[in-house]
């Protein structure tokens, strides 16, 4: 079961203010953590708002609207992807997540298990994406 732990963004990160080096170094311990029990798949931080952009579809047609968004809260800073074999697990695991805005600031993670191809049923579909995806 893969499971994505999505580190809410906030008017810092999305100012593009850097975590200090206190949160890094317990970041990294943590993934190093995870590395090591062999269940860290991917994790990285995402830059500010203002560099990305949303891509928008209105009936048949589509637009794109350029960052900064304004709703900091609905924003993502940043995740961390793993694969574990329980739903336990990857709660156990994100219990043990270093705060995200450094400690005594309030924050917010949310972890969300990913759809795994089997979940999807068998289809023309689904076997197109087998062959694409490694891990499947």
């Amino acid at each position: 079961m893969r499971f994505m732990i999505i580190v809410k963004a906030s008017a810092a990160s999305e100012a593009g203010a850097l975590p200090e080096e206190r949160l890094i170094a317990a970041m990294a311990d943590y993934h190093g953590q995870l590395a090591r029990a062999g269940v860290l798949l991917d994790a990285h931080g995402l830059q500010p708002s203002s560099r990305g952009w949303r891509i928008r579809w209105s009936g048949a047609r589509h637009s794109v609207v350029d960052g900064p968004f304004a709703e900091t809260k609905e924003l993502i800073a940043g995740y961390t992807l793993i694969q574990v074999r329980s739903r336990e697990e990857a709660l156990e695991w994100s219990r043990r997540f270093p705060a995200p805005q450094g400690l005594g600031v309030d924050a917010e993670i949310e972890v969300r298990p990913l759809f795994e191809l089997e979940e999807l049923g068998p289809s023309a579909a689904v076997t197109r994406l087998r062959r694409l995806t490694p891990d499947a």
